[in-house]
């Protein structure tokens, strides 16, 4: 057995809280929705990254390490909190932004821009939208090795199966919380980029041989290309664990129905998502993450594909800081 998924940091003292949205549930007319509030997960403003890193920083400083390299877009939650945690354990960090696929990147720019240099990232390599990320990342890294260091890479969104431990671990914390409240769920609703918090979440409901299917809401990419991307590190994690059993052909269910032109460009269904949660519930989404997700749980709502009868876990991967990045967004529309 690989002793590694015993390692782990701690960055958040206690689960998570599970609430139930009443009057968003009450607006949509349709199933009865909780929420997984891993926005208050405890690295700089929270994120879903939060878990992964908890590993992923663990096995860096087993293997020595002494500086993080990671890499993402330029208001990349996954940077913000890598380097979080690097600043937490005493350690550097490097990253590698790529810039936006659409418009110019501002080096004045607020949200995780500036948290990077308010806590005092090392160095920052802007690429090209369509560059090689992992390749940059590795010449940081031999860089940074002929300077006698010892960095640590940590791929795309954290997401390899050592990260998504990080949400076997939190798909236990849900069948727990569940279980004391008498609140089984029958699905969980969660945004799907790198494949590593979905991973995961599959990953620990069949290690608890839970009921509970997770849906996978694409924020990139194609539905066919994104469950080959999970199903992968599924097995890969799997493998990792010692996960027996047959892993079920439609354990992995994503859907690209709602990722409009791209990644982190905005649609209208993402808009009217964040402003229905934030009129109804008092909790403020992303326009990249969490804002699509939650428009493709309503989607499914409005079609009839969830029920009234469902229970409906929506996991909050965070990312606020975004919010504050697009106001015209939000303030051009009533």
């Amino acid at each position: 057995m690989n002793e590694i998924r015993y390692h782990r940091r701690t960055y958040t003292m206690g689960p998570t809280p599970i609430q139930k949205l009443e009057r968003l549930s009450e607006a949509l007319g349709g199933p009865s929705i909780w929420i997984k509030r891993d926005d208050l997960l405890g690295l700089t403003a929270g994120g879903n990254k939060t878990r992964k890193l908890e590993y992923l920083v663990s096995d860096a400083i087993r293997q020595g390490a002494d500086t993080l390299i990671t890499c993402g877009a330029v208001q990349s939650n996954h940077c913000r909190l890598t380097l979080a945690a690097a600043v937490r354990e005493g350690l550097r960090c490097q990253l590698v932004l790529s810039k936006p696929e659409l418009g110019e990147h501002d080096p004045l720019a607020s949200g995780n821009h500036l948290l990077f240099h308010l806590m005092g990232v090392e160095k920052i390599e802007l690429v090209p939208a369509d560059a090689d990320l992992q390749v940059a990342m590795e010449n940081l890294s031999q860089a940074a090795e002929k300077e006698g260091r010892k960095p640590y890479i940590i791929p795309l969104g954290g997401s390899n199966q050592i990260g998504s431990l990080g949400y076997m671990a939190c798909a236990d914390e849900i069948e727990q919380q569940a279980m004391a409240d008498g609140t089984p769920f029958d699905f969980v609703v969660t945004g799907t980029g790198s494949g590593g918090t979905q991973a995961g979440l599959v990953a620990g409901f069949l290690a608890r041989q839970s009921n509970t299917k997770v849906i996978g809401i694409n924020v990139s990419g194609t539905r066919e290309g994104k469950e080959t991307q999970v199903r992968d590190l599924l097995y890969r994690t799997a493998a990792l664990t010692g996960l027996q059993g047959k892993i079920p052909d439609d354990a992995v269910r994503c859907d690209d129905q709602y990722v409009g032109a791209g990644y982190a460009i905005p649609t209208e269904e993402m808009v009217e998502a964040v402003k229905l949660v934030a009129r109804t519930e008092g909790i403020l989404l992303d326009p990249v993450y969490t804002g699509k997700a939650m428009a493709g749980l309503i989607g499914k709502i409005r079609k009839g594909e969830l029920t009234r009868e469902d229970r409906v876990l929506f996991l909050h991967t965070g990312g606020t800081p975004a919010l504050y990045t697009a106001p015209q967004l939000f303030l051009s529309h009533q």
